[in-house]
């Protein structure tokens, strides 16, 4: 699209999805809230087995998924063309995040097949809101 012309206009149902993303990654930073607060001495000894097993560049990769997530999902309710790379940066975050469940020994040995569920859910969601972007940077509805 040419810099001197308006933007299309969007299709009606973007607004519903750009908030919905929104509300999903909001969810994702009040879990990482609570997550980084929770006092691990708190949890049933599974969990806490989990949360003191895990590196801090998981941590650091969910901080970097769910806060540059957010970013870009309200940029993309602003329609803005920037929100596209943030939400790339917030999928590829993503999956580091649940790289070890399957590569730190005290971790893998002590998933659940809910933890793996939820895993692929979230990463489905997140690349879904990345791919949602790059649709619509592509359909000329960010600027």
């Amino acid at each position: 699209m040419d810099e001197t012309t308006s933007p299309r206009p969007v299709a009606g149902w973007f607004k519903f999805a750009a908030i919905a993303s929104i509300l999903f990654m909001a969810i994702g930073c009040a879990g990482y809230v609570i997550d980084v607060t929770t006092d691990p001495q708190s949890l049933p000894l599974d969990q806490r087995n989990l949360v003191l097993a895990r590196p801090v560049w998981q941590v650091a990769a969910y901080a970097i998924a769910v806060w540059v997530g957010l970013i870009g999902a309200v940029l993309l309710l602003l329609r803005k063309k920037t929100a596209e790379p943030l939400l790339l940066v917030s999928l590829v975050a993503a999956v580091f995040t649940f790289v070890p469940l399957a590569t730190v020994p005290a971790i893998r040995d002590n998933v659940t097949t809910n933890d793996i569920a939820m895993a692929v859910i979230i990463i489905l969601i997140t690349g879904t809101i990345w791919s949602f972007a790059r649709h619509s940077r592509q359909r000329g509805w960010l600027v």
